[in-house]
């Protein structure tokens, strides 16, 4: 079968680009890299700097007894008087140093909402939240300040760490529902105009609370 010359000259540019390939022009861009950093030293400030920079609130806990007094102290100057928790062990823990303290009930009048988390996610600011805590679905969402107590050695330097570290901890049983919250929810229009809090908080606050091993 003859070929036309117009595709002849068509493949013999083919076959000549094949044979010179053009170098290409930016190959830090070709995935010769691991997206993933190496951690840093120091995983908590680093948390503690990319959690801020998203307009996080970040307060680091000597222990729990410690992070109860600074939750206090932040409740009253911020006048929040409807508090709802459902996590048992962040309930006891408070309770030790406040016996009387009454958390309110429900989500859709609260002030503020406790919760704890999977894993903090250091290089990016992320607090990994799932539905097999007490907490579920909707404690960090329904509230309009989110308050999340975690300890230093939920730490995890970066996303493909948390989901190991999920992997490991539940198996093949794995939640219904994962989220990687980082900051307060925001969202913005085609004019650029940036909303904070309407679709989720307002205001997020991380208590980190200094414990190598799980309590």
């Amino acid at each position: 079968m003859s070929i036309s010359p117009a595709k002849e000259n068509i493949l013999k540019k083919i076959r000549q680009a094949l044979s010179h390939p053009v170098p290409v022009p930016f190959p830090q861009s070709e995935g010769n890299q691991s997206v993933f950093q190496p951690p840093v030293d120091d995983q908590a400030v680093q948390f503690a700097q990319a959690f801020s920079s998203l307009q996080g609130r970040f307060l680091y806990c000597a222990d729990p007894a410690d992070a109860v007094l600074q939750l206090m102290e932040l409740a009253a100057r911020s006048h929040w008087e409807k508090i709802v928790c459902r996590e048992e062990a962040l309930i006891s823990i408070l309770r030790r140093q406040y016996p009387s303290f009454v958390f309110h009930e429900s989500l859709a009048d609260c002030d503020a909402a406790i919760t704890g988390c999977e894993a903090l996610v250091s290089r990016t600011g992320t607090i990994v939240l799932s539905s097999a805590t007490a907490s579920g679905r909707t404690g960090s969402v329904y509230a309009p300040v989110h308050i999340c107590i975690a300890y230093t050695h939920q730490l995890v330097n970066d996303v493909k760490d948390a989901l190991q570290l999920l992997r490991g901890k539940y198996g093949s049983q794995l939640p219904s529902f994962f989220t990687f919250a980082t900051g307060p929810s925001r969202t913005a229009d085609i004019e650029k105009t940036l909303v904070v809090g309407v679709h989720g908080p307002k205001e997020v606050y991380v208590l980190l609370v200094e414990s190598p091993f799980p309590l």
